[in-house]
C-alpha cells in the first residue's frame, strides 16, 4: 500500500476480476437465448473465453472465439455492430452500478497455442526437448 491508500499491483483488482466475469457468465446467457439479426450472426456459435473490465467499470473488452474459428473477423465486427444491443439486455442481466460499455475483440490466444504446438512437434524441436534421443 503506498501512502494515499492504493496498492501498485500490476495486474486487475479483484473487484475488475469480479466484474469481468459476471459479465462473461451475462453474455453467454444472452448469446444463447437471444437471436441475433446481424447477418454475420446467424447461425454462429460464439465462445466468450475473458471480459476484461476497466478499473472504473465502465468498458468491458470482451475476447470471443467463433466455433471452428472461420470469419473470425467478421463475427467480431458483428458483434461490435449489436454491442449496444447487448449492453441493454446485459443491464436487465447483472447487478452492477454502471452496465459497461462493450467492445468485441477477437481471442488470439487459440492461434497462439496451435502454433506453439506445431512448433513443438516439429522433429528439430522435439530433438531439443528430449535429450534421451
Amino acid at each position: 500500500m503506498t501512502r494515499h491508500g492504493k496498492s501498485k499491483a500490476l495486474g486487475p483488482s479483484q473487484r475488475q476480476l469480479r466484474a469481468g466475469e459476471l459479465v462473461r457468465h451475462a453474455l453467454v446467457e444472452i448469446l444463447r437465448e437471444e437471436t441475433l439479426t446481424d447477418p454475420a450472426l446467424v447461425g454462429v456459435s460464439v465462445t466468450i473465453t475473458e471480459a476484461r473490465v476497466s478499473p472504473d467499470l465502465r468498458h468491458a473488452t470482451v475476447f470471443v472465439e467463433p466455433l471452428g474459428g472461420a470469419h473470425a473477423a467478421d463475427v467480431v465486427a458483428g458483434l461490435n455492430r449489436v454491442s449496444k444491443f447487448l449492453r441493454g439486455r446485459l443491464g436487465h442481466s447483472i447487478d452492477m452500478r454502471f452496465t459497461p460499455a462493450l467492445k468485441f475483440l477477437h481471442d488470439e490466444s487459440y492461434d497462439t497455442a496451435a502454433y506453439m504446438d506445431r512448433l513443438f512437434s516439429d522433429p528439430k524441436v522435439r530433438a531439443d526437448l528430449d535429450p534421451d534421443e
